[in-house]
């Protein structure tokens, strides 16, 4: 009787784990979907309590399911990376080729706020805080 407990017990375990790598599957999955479905645009950046948003004027942003991001204005397309971190709630872009201002995005986001079209996040830089919001076209 106790080898039968105890296998029951075992299986319980496995199922509990298997579900929460499911639904942590799963969250990365909306993320991903969200985030490369449609071009986003910065609706807000402030830097050290200065607002420069109009520096990302006409600048869209496609972010691809390989990780990849490109920053599009015009004919010019700026390439860089980008990755999703469900347990600390952020996202991190670098574009590493990038000059003003796309290399003001190189850093880890935290996210403050989100909806399937919007997200509003912040990060220190040489402890300063910068915060920006996304739209998507």
């Amino acid at each position: 009787m106790k080898k039968t407990g105890l296998f029951c017990l075992l299986i319980g375990v496995l199922l509990v784990n298997s579900c929460k790598k499911y639904v942590h599957q799963q969250e990365e999955n909306i993320i991903l979907n969200i985030m490369t479905n449609g071009q986003w645009m910065v609706t807000y950046y402030s830097e050290n309590d200065t607002v420069i948003t109009s520096s990302f004027s006409g600048y869209s942003f496609q972010f691809r399911t390989n990780g990849t991001v490109s920053g599009i204005k015009g004919d010019t397309t700026i390439n860089g990376t980008w990755s999703a971190n469900i347990n600390n709630h952020s996202i991190s872009s670098d574009f590493p080729t990038a000059g003003q201002p796309l290399d003001k995005l190189n850093a880890v986001w935290v996210i403050t706020d989100s909806y399937p079209d919007s997200v509003a996040a912040n990060s220190t830089i040489n402890s300063a805080t910068n915060y920006l919001s996304l739209k998507k076209e």
